[in-house]
């Protein structure tokens, strides 16, 4: 009889300890009395009639899910790879085990959709150079989705975008000659403003008659050497700069 008395005693204790259950602060718990949603328990220690009531914990950080890359074609008819990440948080915990059967799967699921859909509207070079509008846009299309599901996309974000080869080598080619344009410009620039800078020097010497003196200067450097015998054809300007400098 006691025997019998001992085993129930432990039962009834195992069975009350199974009842006492700890929410984390970052849970939620959703408290199932035989099968019907009877309410939502805050973190702390907690009780629940066991047998009768099933709680379900829900994390509600903010959640990091990959949407595994997706060969998707553009607009302009070009395939090209995405990665992308979507980050979310449940903000109803509830709805998010009531309405939907796996919230993390089906967030996943939509967000590749949308990706595929936003992506494919959208032209190769928008694709580049708007990045963050268009993972803004998608993150627009699958909040409207899951809010009635309890969730609350905070962010999606393209990681990456892989072209096909023959277009990586095309984008190369037009890279380095946009470069050589830009080299050919700077090197144009430069060349006219010496030569501005040159023919401007060239009217004060011929002005002050210094060009003469610097054409008597270049052929006394040339006929150091008495061996050598050079012949000049001295222009007009060089003979008016050489009466101004004996006027002088």
């Amino acid at each position: 009889m006691f025997e019998v008395f001992g085993i129930l005693l432990v039962f009834l204790l195992l069975l009350v300890l199974s009842g006492l259950k700890v929410i984390n602060q970052y849970e939620r718990g959703i408290v199932l009395t035989l099968g019907s949603y009877s309410y939502t328990l805050e973190p702390g220690l907690k009780v629940v009639i066991p047998i009768f009531q099933r709680l379900i914990k829900v994390d509600i950080r903010i959640t990091t899910s990959d949407i595994p890359q997706q060969e998707v074609i553009t607009q302009d008819n070009l395939p090209v790879g995405i990665n992308a990440v979507v980050y979310f948080q449940v903000v109803r915990p509830e709805d998010a085990i009531l309405k939907i059967q796996d919230y993390a799967y089906a967030v996943t699921q939509y967000a590749q959709t949308a990706l595929r859909d936003v992506i494919g509207g959208v032209e190769l070079d928008t694709l580049l150079t708007e990045r963050q509008k268009i993972a803004d846009e998608i993150k627009s299309l699958v909040d409207k989705e899951t809010v009635d599901w309890g969730i609350d996309v905070t962010s999606i974000k393209i990681q990456d975008i892989e072209l096909p080869a023959d277009m990586k080598r095309a984008m190369a080619k037009q890279a380095e000659a946009e470069r050589e344009r830009r080299a050919t410009i700077i090197r144009s620039q430069g060349e006219l403003a010496a030569s501005k800078n040159l023919q401007e020097a060239m009217k004060q010497m011929a002005k002050s008659g210094a060009i003469s003196l610097r054409t008597l200067q270049t052929i006394e450097a040339t006929t150091a050497n008495p061996s050598n015998t050079v012949v000049f054809a001295l222009p007009i300007e060089v003979l008016k700069g050489l009466e101004k400098l004996g006027g002088k």
